[in-house]
């Protein structure tokens, strides 16, 4: 089914295996682009409402029953509900599963690279096979370096509530970097599948948040 799967994606980007990556991660957050509008959405919501929302769980500190009772109606005025957000991070989650499955099938890659780099190893088996110093390692320090810096601008891009406690902030705007030790230990398909993914995701947000929902 794998070796199927990558054979038909790779047929239909002209027999690169690295840009029929980059397709299908496009094609996968196209799909998804409608719930991300509607995650965007309720994120202004929940900062519009924000003073509501500190107000209600203070006075229904000792009833939560009460206090998610009051929020549901809150939300459902507004049009949304509070589990809205999570909805585009389910739906990747699939997509994420499927590269994972390809990046890692014995066969499935074999024979194809980025620019000398093999698709279907580790930066670790990169360097065992070919050098420290060598092209397919340059390719895989680059495509870390970027999945890198995406991180560092997606930090830049989180709102963090200031109610929330110092160590929840902290963890949330190390979280991006996750992607980047994912590429480190993943092999360099799964990585080229993040960077594109989450550059989207970058940019994404950018337009989003400049338009109004």
């Amino acid at each position: 089914m794998i070796d199927s799967l990558v054979t038909f994606v790779i047929s239909m980007s002209g027999g690169s295996a690295a840009l029929g990556i980059v397709l299908f991660t496009l094609a996968v957050r196209l799909l998804l682009l409608p719930l991300n509008v509607r995650q965007a959405r309720t994120m202004k919501i929940r900062e519009r409402l924000a003073p509501k929302l500190r107000e209600l769980q203070k006075r229904h500190q000792r009833n939560p029953e009460r206090l998610a009772k009051e929020l549901n109606a809150l939300y459902a005025k507004e049009g949304t509900s509070p589990f809205a957000g999570f909805l585009p991070m389910l739906g990747q989650l699939p997509f994420m599963w499927l590269m994972y499955r390809v990046a890692t099938h014995p066969t499935a890659l074999a024979g194809h690279d980025l620019f000398g780099a093999p698709l279907g190893q580790h930066v670790a088996g990169v360097i065992a096979n070919y050098g420290l110093v060598s092209m397919p390692v340059l390719v895989f320090v680059l495509v870390i370096a970027l999945v890198a810096v995406v991180a560092w601008l997606s930090t830049r891009q989180i709102k963090v509530a200031e109610e929330q406690p110092e160590t929840m902030k902290k963890i949330m705007r190390l979280l991006p970097y996750g992607s980047v030790l994912a590429t480190l230990v993943l092999p360099l398909a799964a990585g080229l599948y993040l960077l594109v993914s989450t550059a989207w995701t970058v940019s994404e947000r950018a337009v989003l948040a400049s338009r109004p929902l």
